[in-house]
C-alpha cells in the first residue's frame, strides 16, 4: 500500500511565526499562522486538513458500505467539523462532527444509519483518531 507524504515548514516564533504546507502530489498546499489556527485570520490550519482528511475517507468508507449492501450511492456528502480546545496547559483536537448526507436508492433509513455507523467505526482516518478525538456522526438520507 502506498505512503503519502506532506512536508511543513515553520519559521519563527508561535504569534508572530509563519508555516507553509505542500503535499507530494502538488494537489494541496498553503500557509498557515498563530492566527489562521486560534483566531479568525483568513487561511488554513491542520484543524481543516484533518477534517478533510476524514470527509473525504468517511465518504469513501460509506460507498464501499453501501456497495457491499447492495444499494450503491448517488452521492455522499461529508461535512467534518474538527475542534481544537485549551486542555491543561497546551490545546488538543477534542472533537470531530461528522454530518453526511446521501442520496441512496432502495435502502431504509435504519439500514442506511446502521451502515453509517460502522463506517465510523471502520474508516481508517476514525481509526487513526478513535480514543483521542470524540467523534460525532449525523447522518441522514437525502430525498
Amino acid at each position: 500500500m502506498p505512503t503519502r507524504v506532506a512536508t511543513a515548514v515553520w519559521e519563527g516564533g508561535l504569534q508572530s511565526g509563519t508555516g507553509s504546507f505542500s503535499g507530494q502530489s502538488g494537489k494541496i498546499g498553503g500557509a498557515y499562522s498563530f492566527g489562521t489556527r486560534f483566531g479568525t485570520t483568513p487561511g488554513t490550519n491542520p484543524e481543516e486538513l484533518l477534517a478533510a482528511a476524514e470527509a473525504a475517507c468517511y465518504s469513501m468508507a460509506l460507498s464501499l458500505g453501501l456497495e457491499k449492501n447492495g444499494t450503491p450511492p448517488q452521492r455522499i456528502e461529508t461535512k467534518a467539523a474538527c475542534t481544537i480546545d485549551k486542555v491543561g496547559d497546551g490545546f488538543k483536537i477534542t472533537t470531530m462532527v461528522l454530518t453526511v448526507r446521501a442520496k441512496v436508492a432502495n435502502i431504509d433509513a435504519p439500514t442506511f444509519r446502521k451502515i453509517a455507523d460502522a463506517t465510523k467505526e471502520g474508516c481508517p482516518v476514525s481509526g487513526a483518531l478513535k480514543g483521542n478525538v470524540a467523534i460525532d456522526l449525523n447522518a441522514s438520507l437525502e430525498s
